[in-house]
């Protein structure tokens, strides 16, 4: 089998940031924009806690899904599997800078948020309990203020 776009990257090289994933163009001609939202370094820094990044998924998804300006376009927002980012698909073709205020405002959202996490439910998730708001909030100001607040070229394309 020939091997996806996504096990191509340089994970020994890549770094925390906003990458463009890949494009696709549906059958009705709509492209649709796949990103990489980098919150750890790959296999140089520990992964996301699952519960936590469980609830950056709930909190970015309604965040995301109510933006005034861009809740139209969004398609999805989900973890990856290896627990070190999420992936965020959009209706339309954009770059890595295209979404970063975007992508600010969804971390601030998220590193300052109090209350009961969305959807933390047993009739609204199929495993509600399996939340850390705490350990979210940590982790979105640190990516916030480490990363997306201080973008390089190295945040915003893969490695060659």
């Amino acid at each position: 089998m020939k091997k996806i776009a996504s096990f191509t990257i340089n994970h020994l090289t890549l770094k925390r940031g906003i990458f463009v994933s890949r494009k696709d163009t549906t059958t009705s001609g709509d492209i649709i924009t796949t990103f990489d939202i980098r919150m750890k370094e790959p296999n140089r820094e520990p992964a996301l806690d699952g519960a936590a990044l469980h609830t950056i998924e709930h909190l970015a998804a309604t965040f995301l899904r109510n933006h005034t300006e861009w809740k139209n376009r969004i398609i999805y927002w989900g973890p990856m599997g290896c627990h070190t980012g999420n992936y965020l698909l959009i209706n339309g073709a954009y770059t890595s800078s295209d979404i970063a205020p975007l992508m600010r405002e969804t971390f601030e959202f998220i590193a300052s948020f109090e209350g009961d996490i969305p959807g933390a439910t047993a009739h609204d998730c199929g495993n509600y309990t399996y939340n850390n708001l705490d350990l979210a909030r940590q982790e979105a100001e640190k990516y916030l203020n480490e990363v997306l607040n201080n973008l390089k070229p190295e945040n915003l394309n893969y490695p060659q």
